[in-house]
C-alpha cells in the first residue's frame, strides 16, 4: 500500500477517535457542547471530502450502537464533512486571511444548529427538555419567544454557534501543531495500480454496489432492530406497568403492616393473597408478582406468588436489594415511582415494574411489581433479525443484480466495444483509416451519459487525426516529390556543365539500387544495415555525388585531353565542395528529413576514398569510410569505365568487371564489389541500356 493511502487510512483512524473523545468527554463533563465533529472536520480538511465523510458517518454509527437514535443525525456530519472540504479546496482556511473562517463557521453552525433542529422537530416534535440546548430553549419559550419551535431552533443555533467555534478551532490548531512529514501529501487516495493484477470495470462495480448496499442494508437493519427491541420493551414496559397497577389495586394500603406481621392470619390476606394469584395466572409471560415494602434493610415481603418453579417468599422475610437496583433504591425509599427497568441478576433477566400503594394519607406503604420474563423478548427480537436478514438479502441480491445488468448495459459494454473498436486501429493506408472510422462510427452508444459523449468526442477525435493523417502524408508524398524533382535539378545542373558525364547520374543510381539490393540478401554482412529507410536514403541521394563539380571551373571540367597535375588538384577539390555544399543545406534545413542529406554528404565528400586509405579528400580505409560512400565509389569508377569521355574510348563490359574484381579490397570494399559482381546479369542489362 502506497505511504499516501496509510496516511489517509491512519487520517480516518485518527479523527474517528477525535470524535468519539470529544462526544463522551462533553457528556460526561455535562458541558453544553457536542465536540463530535472536530475529527470530521480534521480529515476533511487535510483528507477531503471521503475521509471526512467516513468519519463523520462511522461517528454516529458508533455512537448510535449505545443510541441508535443517533445514527439519524449522520446526514448532519456528512454535510458538515463536505462543506468542510468545499472550504478548503476554495482556500478558506488560509492563516494569511483569517477573517475567510468566518463563512465556514456560520455554515457550519446553518447545518449543525438549524438542519439539526428541524431534523430533531420532524423525528421528535418538540424536544425542549431533552437536548443539549433544552434549558435555554425553555428560557426562550417561557420569557422571550412564545412558539416552541421558533425557541428550540433560536436554542440550537446559539449552542451551535461556540461548538462549531471550538471545534473548528481544535481542529486547525491540530493540524497546524502536527508536524508535515505525518499529514498525507495528497487530498485524494493513489489509486495507480502499476504492480499489481487489474480489476476490471465490472468487477469494480459489483464490489462498489456491494459495499453500497451492505452499507446501507446494515444501517437499516441495525435501526429496525434497534426501534424494534426498543418498540417491544416500551410495549412490555406498559404491559408490565398496566398488570402492578391492577395488582396494586387489589391491596388495601392501611392493612399492609398487618399483612407483614400476621401474614395468612390477617383478616383479607387470603382474599387479597387468591386475588393476587389470580391475576399471576391469567396475565401472559409473567415471571413473578409480589408486594413489598422497602425498607432501610431490604424489601420486606408483603405478598409473593409462588411460580412453578420458586416457591413465593412468606410475609415479612426481608430480601436483600439486587444490586441493578442500587440506583433506583433512594426513590423507593421516598416512595416514588420509578420507570420499568431491564435487570439481569439473581432472578435472570427481567424486565421490572414497580408501582407504589399509597394509604389514605397519601403516604406510600408498598410497592406492587411484576417481573416479565426478557428471554421471550430474546426470541421475538431473533425472530425479527431474521426476517430483516432474510428480506435484506433478497433486497441486496436483487439490487446487486439491478446494478451489475444496469452497468454491464449502460457503462461495461459501451467501453468495451470502444476500446475494442479503439483497439483494431490501423493507420497503414487510406483504405485502413477509413474502415477503422467506420468500424468506430458503427457503434451503437446510446447510453445519454458521459460515456456517449466520450464515444462522440472519440469519433471525432479519431475522424480528425485520420483526416490529418491523410493530408499529411499528401503533403508529405508531395514534399518527397519535390525533394526529388530538386535533387535531379541540382544533379542536372551538375551533368549540364560537364559535357563528359552523359547519363552518369542515372546509372550511377541505377548501380546504387543493385548493389543495396544484394546487400539486403541474407548472409552479407551488411545485411543487418539495409532497412528499407537506409535503402531509399542512399537511392535518392545518389545523384548528388558530384554536387561539388559546381565549383570546378569549365575549363578543366571539359578538358578534352589529360589534366595537368595542378588541374587534376582543382579536378579532386569537388569531393570536398560538394560535402560543403550538403552540409550547408542540411543546415539550414534543420532536421527536416535530414537522413537521405546525410547520406547524400557521405557520398559527395567520400566516394573518391579507397578501402585502402589511397584515396582523396581525407584518406580515409576500410570501414572508416561511411557505407553509402563505398556503395558509390563501385557504381562510380563502373560508370567511369563503361562510358565514353573526351580524353579515352569505353571500356568493355568484361574489362570494366574485371577492374571492379581486381580492384577489390584495395580500392573497393570487397564485400560491396562481390555483391556487384553477383548481380553481373542486372548490372549488363543497365549498362546496354544505357551506352
Amino acid at each position: 500500500m502506497k505511504k499516501n493511502n496509510i496516511k489517509h487510512f491512519l487520517l480516518v483512524v485518527v479523527s474517528l477517535a477525535l470524535n468519539l473523545i470529544g462526544s463522551n468527554l462533553a457528556t460526561a463533563f455535562g458541558w453544553p457542547l457536542y465536540l463530535d465533529n472536530v475529527g470530521t472536520f480534521t480529515a476533511a480538511i487535510l483528507g477531503g471530502y471521503m475521509p471526512g465523510i467516513i468519519v463523520g458517518f462511522l461517528t454516529n454509527l458508533i455512537n448510535g450502537v449505545s443510541d441508535y437514535t443517533t445514527t439519524y443525525y449522520s446526514v448532519i456530519s456528512v454535510l458538515l464533512a463536505c462543506a468542510a472540504a468545499f472550504f478548503t479546496d476554495k482556500g478558506y482556511f488560509d492563516r494569511k486571511k483569517p477573517w475567510k473562517v468566518l463563512l465556514p463557521v456560520i455554515t457550519f453552525v446553518i447545518i449543525g444548529g438549524g438542519v439539526g433542529s428541524v431534523l430533531t422537530w420532524e423525528i421528535y416534535g418538540s424536544s425542549i427538555g431533552e437536548e443539549v440546548s433544552a434549558s435555554l430553549a425553555t428560557k426562550l419559550y417561557e420569557n422571550y419567544i412564545g412558539v416552541p419551535y421558533l425557541a428550540e431552533l433560536v436554542a440550537d443555533l446559539l449552542i451551535d454557534l461556540p461548538d462549531k467555534i471550538i471545534t473548528l478551532a481544535i481542529s486547525l490548531l491540530l493540524i497546524l501543531i502536527t508536524p508535515k512529514s505525518w499529514l498525507p501529501k495528497k487530498r485524494h487516495l493513489d489509486l495507480s495500480n502499476r504492480n499489481s493484477e487489474r480489476l476490471s470495470l465490472g468487477t469494480k462495480l459489483i464490489i462498489l454496489v456491494s459495499l453500497a448496499v451492505v452499507s446501507v442494508a446494515g444501517t437499516v437493519a441495525f435501526v429496525s432492530y434497534r426501534q424494534f427491541r426498543d418498540y417491544t420493551i416500551t410495549d412490555k414496559s406498559q404491559y408490565a406497568l398496566s398488570v402492578a397497577q391492577f395488582a396494586s389495586s387489589q391491596i388495601d394500603p392501611d392493612m399492609v403492616d398487618t399483612y407483614i406481621e400476621q401474614g395468612e392470619a390477617a383478616p383479607g390476606y387470603l382474599e387479597t393473597e387468591q386475588k393476587l394469584q389470580f391475576i399471576y395466572g391469567s396475565a401472559e409471560s409473567l415471571e413473578y408478582l409480589y408486594v413489598y415494602k422497602i425498607e432501610e434493610d431490604g424489601c420486606h415481603v408483603v405478598f409473593d406468588m409462588d411460580t412453578p418453579e420458586l416457591e413465593g417468599g412468606e410475609p415479612g422475610d426481608i430480601i436483600e436489594f439486587d444490586e441493578s437496583f442500587s440506583e433506583y433504591i433512594p426513590d423507593l425509599l421516598a416512595g416514588n415511582p420509578i420507570e420499568p427497568i431491564v435487570t439481569n441478576d439473581t432472578y435472570g433477566w427481567l424486565l421490572t415494574a414497580y408501582v407504589p400503594v399509597y394509604d389514605s394519607e397519601g403516604n406510600c406503604v408498598c410497592y406492587a411489581a411484576v417481573d416479565l420474563s426478557m428471554p421471550d423478548l430474546e426470541s421475538s427480537e431473533r425472530i425479527f433479525a431474521t426476517k430483516i436478514i432474510a428480506m435484506l438479502l433478497g433486497f441486496f441480491t436483487l439490487i446487486l443484480a439491478l446494478g451489475v445488468t444496469l452497468a454491464d448495459i449502460f457503462i461495461i459494454e459501451p467501453v468495451n466495444s470502444i476500446a475494442a473498436a479503439t483497439m483494431k486501429f490501423n493507420y497503414n493506408s487510406d483504405d485502413a483509416r477509413s474502415e477503422t472510422v467506420e468500424r468506430l462510427k458503427g457503434l451503437v452508444i446510446n447510453t445519454g451519459d458521459e460515456i456517449e459523449h466520450l464515444y462522440h468526442a472519440l469519433t471525432k477525435t479519431t475522424q480528425d487525426t485520420v483526416d490529418y493523417i491523410s493530408e499529411s502524408q499528401r503533403k508529405s508524398e508531395a514534399l518527397e516529390m519535390l525533394q526529388s524533382a530538386m535533387i535531379n535539378v541540382m544533379a542536372n545542373l551538375v551533368e549540364s556543365r560537364d559535357e563528359s558525364t552523359g547519363t552518369h547520374i542515372k546509372n550511377t543510381a541505377e548501380y546504387v539500387q543493385i548493389i543495396v539490393d544484394e546487400l539486403k540478401k541474407e548472409g552479407t554482412p551488411y545485411a543487418d544495415q539495409m532497412t528499407d529507410e537506409y535503402m531509399a536514403d542512399v537511392v535518392a541521394s545518389a545523384p548528388l555525388h558530384d554536387i561539388g563539380k559546381i565549383m570546378v571551373p569549365d575549363a578543366i571540367l571539359n578538358k578534352p585531353g589529360k589534366l595537368t597535375d595542378a588541374e587534376y588538384e582543382v579536378m579532386k577539390t569537388h569531393a570536398e565542395e560538394g560535402g560543403k555544399i550538403i552540409e550547408d543545406v542540411i543546415r539550414k534545413v534543420g532536421n527536416i528529413k535530414s537522413g537521405y542529406l546525410n547520406e547524400a554528404k557521405n557520398m559527395a565528400h567520400y566516394h573518391h576514398e579507397k578501402w585502402n586509405g589511397k584515396g582523396y579528400p581525407e584518406g580515409l580505409s576500410g570501414e572508416d569510410i561511411p557505407l553509402s560512400a563505398r556503395i558509390m565509389a563501385v557504381a562510380d569508377v563502373f560508370d567511369a569505365l563503361v562510358a565514353e569521355r573526351c580524353y579515352k574510348p569505353p571500356f568493355s563490359f568484361e574489362d570494366a568487371m574485371s577492374i571492379i574484381k581486381k580492384d577489390a579490397g584495395t580500392h573497393f570494399d570487397p564485400v560491396v564489389a562481390q555483391v556487384f559482381i553477383n548481380a553481373e546479369e542486372r548490372v549488363r542489362k543497365v549498362t546496354e541500356e544505357t551506352h
